[in-house]
């Protein structure tokens, strides 16, 4: 439920920051290349106080998939080891260690942060089909979800989610 939530609170604050983006750049035809010329353009549109939100809702949006990924990589570190997510146990703690210090380590190494924020969304459309099939089977098969595994009408919709999400990211691609 947490990880579900937090996922649904960085969707809505992506979703409202990139609709709030389109609308006011497109109708006054600005081109934005960088972030800081997304927030120096919103406060003479929006009013002084846009750039400010506009900063919380980035600050909301990075916390948010921050403490996703660390908690995901908590989770599959201490599943390679039998055991339960708990962070008071080692192998839980070396996988968010080690999501953040990855993280951390990227942030040094790109110089644009508006061309990061490109290439991380980009990397992570391409990851996403291989995350929902490999859900799929995992939450349909009998021998890890027992009598909870998803019945065929389910499991017929989730792959036909899979392959609408695969056949946009191919799109993307091309």
């Amino acid at each position: 439920m947490d990880t579900l939530f937090s996922m649904v609170v960085g969707w809505a604050i992506d979703s409202a920051m990139v609709i709030l983006a389109a609308t006011t750049f497109f109708s006054q035809g600005i081109a934005v290349n960088d972030l800081s010329t997304a927030a120096d353009t919103l406060a003479p549109i929006l009013g002084q106080g846009a750039r400010l939100i506009f900063a919380l809702a980035l600050l909301a949006a990075g916390l948010s998939s921050s403490i996703t990924a660390g908690m995901a990589a908590g989770t599959i570190s201490a599943g390679m080891f039998g055991e339960e997510y708990d962070l008071h146990d080692r192998h839980t703690t070396a996988g968010v260690l080690l999501a953040f210090t990855a993280a951390l380590v990227a942030c040094f190494l790109i110089k644009d942060s508006f061309q990061g924020l490109v290439w991380s969304q980009a990397l992570l459309s391409l990851q996403l089909p291989i995350t929902i099939f490999l859900q799929i089977y995992l939450t349909s098969s009998r021998k890890v979800m027992g009598r909870h595994a998803n019945a065929l009408p389910t499991k017929l919709l989730l792959l036909a989610i899979g392959i609408f999400v695969t056949v946009l990211d191919a799109m993307l691609l091309a």
